[in-house]
């Protein structure tokens, strides 16, 4: 496993590649990303991003999510304890294997997926959500300007970049 601690000014990213897959984005690449999806948040961070292959992703999504098979992305927002004050935002791990087969089965980039995924993971540890429409559409919102900062179109088109 290699980690790649990545620090813009106030925001700090460790990356933990625990994936054998190849064509992982650059660890200034992440940092960009997660940059992107904090671009409305002026408080520094720190958070972690690790990514891994199947089997581990497999194993944390039915171990926290309880359901079978790995998913894309999982966030672990962390919360301090009361009177603790760090700067920690918390973690991502992304399954590799699974956002090459989303890209391609969704017609999309891969690394516009890729970005997609970390800013949608990072938004998570700030709190937002899908879970009711109205969220959805928040979130959503905050996602589509984060990447349209970075020149990747809206993925929720229907159209195939």
């Amino acid at each position: 496993m290699n980690e790649i601690n990545s620090d813009s000014g106030e925001r700090i990213v460790h990356l933990q590649q625990a994936s054998q897959q190849q064509g992982i984005p650059s660890a200034e690449q992440f940092e960009s990303w997660v940059v992107a999806a904090l671009s409305q948040y002026k408080k520094p961070v720190e958070l972690t991003i690790r990514i891994v292959d199947e089997a581990e992703g497999t194993e944390l999504n039915e171990q926290y999510r309880k359901k079978s098979g790995p998913t894309n992305v999982l966030s672990f927002p962390f919360e301090a304890p009361e009177g603790v004050e760090l700067d920690w935002l918390g973690d991502l791990v992304i399954c590799a294997p699974v956002v090459s087969r989303e890209a391609l089965e969704q017609s999309k980039k891969e690394l516009s997926h890729w970005a997609h995924l970390v800013v949608h993971g990072v938004l998570h540890l700030l709190g937002f959500d899908h879970i009711n429409a109205a969220e959805a559409l928040e979130m959503e919102h905050c996602e589509i300007e984060a990447l349209k900062g970075l020149g990747i179109t809206n993925p929720y088109e229907e159209t195939a970049e």
